[in-house]
């Protein structure tokens, strides 16, 4: 039933009724001709209320760099809703010719379609590029606004469009709750949190680990010690040039490790240390008085996201310290509530954080696909649960 729904409702979604009976005034102009670099910071800034993964600086430093562009197959198509000369709403949308950069894998609904002689690519894709944390996509303080952007954003993936399909990527569980209700195909996905205990400094959160678990953790902190590894955190305009050439080495590093070129580049790190530098966490590690590793992050008073990470030598443990240990300390120093560590990863469970769902909206125009891959989304929810559940028994907290 939820593919006929997403079949029938592309070419138009209504408000649903209690929107349209609640919604005062006219409705909002939704345009898709005004670039990001048309709207004023602070215009933007005040619809996505402050969040830095959404700025108008962290996403304009992706698309004046090329880092998200055209070229590189993210080509940005925003949509905008207006109120007179007010932005009221936007989306943050994409289309695109790749499946690279998003962490939500539909590479074999790529593949299905190829095999069948038909076009997947380019399609549409609401989400923040490189960037697996979740948050809202339909960005206004309005139901009925978020209402008409989706509605838009649908119409654009209608069968007759040269977008083979809808994608919404890591939402928050207020636009979830939209997609599911406008019909698109929902799906389910894995990440871990860490989440504040409160009123403790790192040693008194590792004894609310059971022993085995608090041991490990104290053994790779040690061994590291004893290696002579030792680490710096930097925030704001602490963080030099030489600082950011060092981290660019390491994350290039990593990349090509992994036989995959980066997606980001120098420049797009200079950009957000510029215009964003009271949201960007550098830790450093070194060994003899010299820097062998990186990590950033990205963080709020609320938040901090894991970001990116390197290194130029091997330690033992060296990854885990600069990636969870630092930020934790961190975290725990700032009381800032959450730690968001990022997409995959289960060697997170055994430092604390925990098993969380994530939420996805599909719409896929062709009738017969979209059945087939709601059927596998409704599957792939059972497996999701379960393993969350599997995992939240295996964490490593003490029971009481």
């Amino acid at each position: 039933m939820l593919a006929r729904a997403a079949h029938d409702r592309i070419l138009f979604v209504s408000l649903p009724r209690s929107l349209a009976a609640t919604s005062i005034g006219p409705a909002p102009v939704v345009r898709d001709d005004v670039p990001l670099e048309a709207i004023a910071p602070a215009a933007w800034d005040a619809i996505v209320a402050g969040q830095p993964l959404l700025s108008h600086a962290f996403l304009d430093a992706l698309h004046a760099t090329g880092c998200a562009s055209a070229r590189t197959g993210w080509r940005p198509s925003y949509l905008t809703a207006w109120s007179g000369n007010r932005l009221t709403g936007a989306v943050p949308l994409y289309e695109k010719w790749h499946s690279y950069g998003e962490y939500v894998f539909d590479w074999a609904w790529a593949e299905a379609y190829r095999r069948h002689g038909r076009r997947y690519y380019p399609k549409l894709v609401a989400a923040i590029p490189f960037t697996p944390a979740t948050g809202p996509r339909l960005l206004a303080a309005d139901a009925a606004t978020r209402a008409a952007l989706l509605e838009r954003a649908i119409a654009m993936a209608d069968r007759g469009s040269r977008c083979s399909s809808l994608h919404l990527l890591f939402l928050d569980t207020t636009d979830a709750a939209s997609c599911a209700e406008a019909g698109l195909v929902m799906r389910a996905g894995v990440q871990f949190r860490w989440d504040n205990p409160g009123g403790v400094d790192f040693a008194g959160y590792l004894a609310t680990f059971n022993h085995d678990k608090r041991k490990k953790v104290k053994q790779e902190r040690r061994r590291l010690a004893e290696a002579g590894v030792t680490f710096v955190r930097r925030t704001g305009s602490d963080v030099t040039a030489a600082d950011w050439d060092f981290f660019f080495r390491c994350y290039e590093a990593t990349y090509h490790a992994h036989r995959s070129p980066p997606y980001l580049t120098r420049e797009y790190f200079a950009r957000i240390g510029a215009t964003m530098p009271g949201n960007i966490l550098l830790v450093t590690g070194c060994r003899d008085g010299r820097p062998i590793c990186a990590a950033l992050d990205i963080f709020d008073a609320a938040t901090l996201w894991g970001r990116y990470w390197g290194a130029i030598d091997y330690v033992p443990g060296l990854h885990f310290e600069a990636c969870y240990y630092q930020a934790l300390e961190f975290c725990l120093e700032r009381r800032i509530a959450r730690f968001e560590g990022g997409a995959q990863g289960l060697h997170k469970l055994a430092r604390g954080l925990m098993p969380v769902t994530t939420h996805s909206a599909h719409l896929i125009a062709d009738p017969d696909f979209a059945s087939a891959i709601a059927a596998f989304c409704a599957r792939e929810r059972v497996d999701v649960a379960h393993t969350v559940d599997e995992l939240e028994h295996a964490g490593p907290f003490r029971r009481s």
